[in-house]
């Protein structure tokens, strides 16, 4: 078994055992390899972003969160290859560039042979024009829409006028190469699009945010008529989550 492949199956091995940890020996004799190698292994998993942890002490172990990682998932050679391809096109500074970057390698570290070398060749001949937003700004962005929390943000309009916004994220809209956050506006008390390059400080918050329908945000606006993109078409949206009421 190649080191890959050993780094997969750890990872199931764990998730399997999950919530009980599983000790380095048990790993090393499940794989025939040394506690060392193990470790190693184990080590590299964390480097990556994979959810492995260690509790210290009697009946401690290594353990994984299954809830916070995907089983194998197996790629024909063609579908692989445009998952690298399409994740080569993110721009770096596009909202979720660096997970969609560690991602790809991902994908390109699990193939081998003239598969690999094909998805090298069409990654290749993709270039992008990148667009200028700032990591802060980005990863500020990132955080908010991911956990659902209000954004306080300084932003700039077509107009040069700065000022400051408290807003509620909705979702991301893509549209001529621009990224926008579309959001509700507590300042406008409506729904508004900031465009990302033109958000100059942006501070997540731990304040929960009132769930906003994407669709009902964009309503009457010029981005009525967006549509999902044809690859995430088939996907079933979590439903909303409600929290406590304001008082």
């Amino acid at each position: 078994m190649n080191r890959t492949a050993r780094l997969y199956a750890l990872v199931e091995e764990l998730r399997a055992a999950a919530p009980r940890p599983l000790t380095v020996a048990a790993l090393a004799a499940r794989f025939e390899i040394s506690t060392r190698t193990v470790q190693r292994d184990l080590q590299a998993l964390m480097q990556t972003g994979v959810p492995v942890r260690t509790t210290p002490g009697r009946g401690g172990g290594w353990s994984i969160d299954p809830a916070l990682t995907l089983p194998p998932i197996r790629f024909t050679a063609a579908e692989a290859s445009a998952l690298v391809a399409a994740l080569a096109m993110a721009d770096a500074s596009a909202p979720y560039a660096g997970a969609a970057r560690t991602a790809s390698q991902k994908i390109a570290a699990s193939m081998t042979g003239p598969a690999s070398a094909a998805a090298q060749e069409l990654a290749a001949r993709i270039v992008t024009l990148p667009t200028r937003i700032a990591d802060p700004v980005r990863t500020a962005v990132e955080q908010a829409l991911t956990a659902n929390t209000v954004l306080r943000l300084s932003y700039v309009d077509a107009s040069g006028r700065e000022s400051d916004r408290a807003v509620e994220p909705a979702g991301l809209l893509t549209a001529d190469g621009k990224w926008y956050l579309i959001a509700w506006c507590r300042t406008r008390r409506a729904g508004r699009g900031f465009r990302l390059d033109r958000i100059t400080a942006a501070t997540p918050t731990t304040e929960q945010a009132q769930p906003h329908a994407l669709p009902g945000l964009l309503l009457g606006s010029a981005a009525a008529d967006a549509i999902r993109p044809p690859a995430l078409t088939h996907l079933t949206p979590p439903p909303p989550r409600h929290p406590e009421p304001r008082i």
